[in-house]
């Protein structure tokens, strides 16, 4: 039965890549082959996040992924997360293995939440922390609806634009604990490291962080 309605959603709403946006076969993967065959995979040094002793990155924020990003962000395409959280798996996988005990993420405001019905952060986390069979639980609260990070340039700009924003969330729940912080986007890094130096100021033993892209150095201005 789940397989005949999801043949007529098919036909109703043919599936696109969610890369490219082109449209696929009925039943086929979320991601066409040429797109899958030439992903950005991020290769560049690892962003400095204050407070965090690392940061794993999986793709370059660029072309037909930041578009899809974009799509995913605010166009209320919220099933991207799944295919997202398996990539961004692979990567903590890979190098941050052993070196949390509780995945949460950087969350956006409660009015930015309200204004675009979901919070894609949380998407993402929720999302990977499946794939890793790993805890995930709400750590922070974004007490201050600030601008977009997107409108400040240059690291001084972004870094006092998130400066105080966020506070912890029931800080028993993680003291004492490792914890895997994730974000959608990283550039200069000043929303990891705010989110980091208040997780660490209530407590965690030591923060790392992932993200599922990041801009070439040359173009590290959007978050």
């Amino acid at each position: 039965m789940q397989a005949f309605f999801r043949a007529v959603l098919d036909l109703l709403y043919p599936p696109r890549c969610i890369v490219c946006h082109r449209f696929l076969e009925p039943g086929a993967d979320p991601v066409c082959p040429a797109c899958l065959g030439s992903l950005p995979d991020y290769d560049g040094p690892e962003p400095e996040i204050r407070f965090a002793e690392r940061c794993a990155v999986t793709f370059y924020y660029e072309d037909k992924l930041r578009e899809s990003f974009l799509r995913f962000k605010f166009s209320g395409l919220q099933f991207y997360a799944g295919q997202y959280g398996k990539w961004l798996a692979v990567t903590v996988r890979d190098k941050l293995a052993g070196r949390y005990d509780l995945v949460t993420w950087a969350p956006v405001s409660r009015a930015r939440k309200r204004q675009r019905g979901y919070d894609q952060a949380e998407l993402l986390c929720r999302a990977a922390a499946k794939e890793l069979g790993a805890q995930c639980a709400c750590t922070l609260r974004k007490k201050l609806d600030t601008p977009a990070q997107s409108g400040f340039h240059g690291r001084a700009a972004r870094a006092a634009n998130a400066a105080g924003a966020y506070e912890a969330v029931e800080p028993a729940r993680f003291r004492g604990l490792r914890v895997l912080l994730i974000d959608d986007i990283v550039t200069t890094g000043a929303t990891l490291s705010e989110c980091a130096r208040t997780l660490r100021t209530a407590g965690a033993a030591e923060v790392v962080c992932a993200a599922l892209a990041s801009p070439r150095e040359e173009n590290n201005l959007e978050r």
